[in-house]
């Protein structure tokens, strides 16, 4: 008889409520909720029929019934949640960005190893069948070399200093929100573990990163480029270039279409997947990878994404305060 997997939600918002639309496994079922507000645990747990619903974090983490913490609070609260949790013998999958640093994450990374726990990203572009598909048509046609790759991510946000795109004490900001998608896709399609080259950043009132450019090469001479705004619309679009030809993704990091474009200017739709089950993919991955069935080898993308995050702020002199 296989084993069901019992999952836990830390943080209760939007996207757990997405987690919980799109969480379709027969071999695991959501089993608890935590929140900050008894009453807002309890509410969220009776509408969506989950058993436990918890206020305080070390009652849910001495639940054994719990075997994986999916962790949807805001990013600078991530590793409040993580440590933890793995240190109270659970997996964890964590919403993007992981952690604040290369620092927090190397220290989750230490705890999950040392008591053999799978720690990962519910970053949904590396489950996501298109970009398999890609690796493989790329292969098939002889495409050649990678080049080079590009990714723009622009999402207008009102330029308000209160909300959490642009309050520094609640980590906002493009390069954590948004930036964390485009860098992951570069980071799909490159051969080698990027390092930045440069780096640009205009700042919002409230001092953070409103918009941002990154330059990044691999010891294998491939570029890349992304460009970030919170102040502008542009659409989420990378491109991947082959000595032989390229692929244009529209709508990363969930897409299931990709056009091929050959040198000679002749075009062709690759179709994998479903964007429509971009969660569920990352939900069935992690339960494969707790059951041993399927190597976490997403965790060392997430920690390329996250040196360059780190390096980038680093550069920009960017500190939030309560980083200081």
């Amino acid at each position: 008889m296989s084993k069901t997997y019992r999952w836990a939600i830390v943080g209760l918002g939007n996207i757990a409520h997405s987690f919980v639309k799109y969480f379709d496994q027969p071999d695991g079922e959501i089993y608890a909720v935590c929140s900050r507000s008894q009453a807002k645990a309890s509410a969220f747990a009776a509408e969506h029929d989950i058993p436990k619903a918890y206020r305080n974090l070390d009652d849910l983490l001495a639940d054994d019934q719990v075997d994986i913490v999916y962790v949807a609070t805001p990013h600078n609260y991530h590793i409040d949640t993580i440590l933890p949790a793995l240190r109270a013998g659970k997996h964890v999958l964590s919403e993007k960005a992981i952690t604040m640093s290369s620092t927090q994450l190397a220290i989750a990374k230490e705890v999950a190893a040392s008591n053999h726990l799978i720690l990962a990203e519910a970053m949904t572009l590396y489950h996501m069948p298109l970009y398999e598909r890609l690796h493989d048509f790329a292969a098939e046609r002889h495409l050649g070399d990678l080049k080079m790759v590009q990714a723009s991510f622009g999402s207008f946000k009102e330029p308000d200093p209160t909300n959490r795109f642009f309050n520094p004490d609640l980590a906002g900001g493009a390069l954590l929100d948004i930036g964390v998608y485009a860098l992951a896709f570069v980071e799909e399609f490159l051969t080698a573990t990027p390092y930045l080259t440069g780096t640009t950043m205009h700042r919002f009132s409230s001092g953070v990163d409103e918009s941002s450019t990154i330059t990044l090469r691999t010891a294998n001479d491939e570029l890349a480029t992304v460009a970030l705004t919170f102040r502008a619309k542009m659409p989420k679009r990378g491109i991947v270039a082959y000595e032989n030809g390229y692929f244009t993704v529209d709508t990363y990091p969930r897409a299931d279409t990709a056009t091929f474009t050959d040198n000679e200017g002749h075009t062709e739709t690759i179709t994998a997947g479903d964007s429509t089950n971009a969660m569920n993919y990352e939900i069935a991955d992690m339960q494969k990878m707790v059951a041993g069935e399927l190597r976490n080898t997403s965790l060392a993308k997430t920690t390329d994404v996250m040196a360059i995050m780190t390096a980038a702020r680093t550069q920009w002199d960017f500190r939030y305060p309560f980083e200081k």
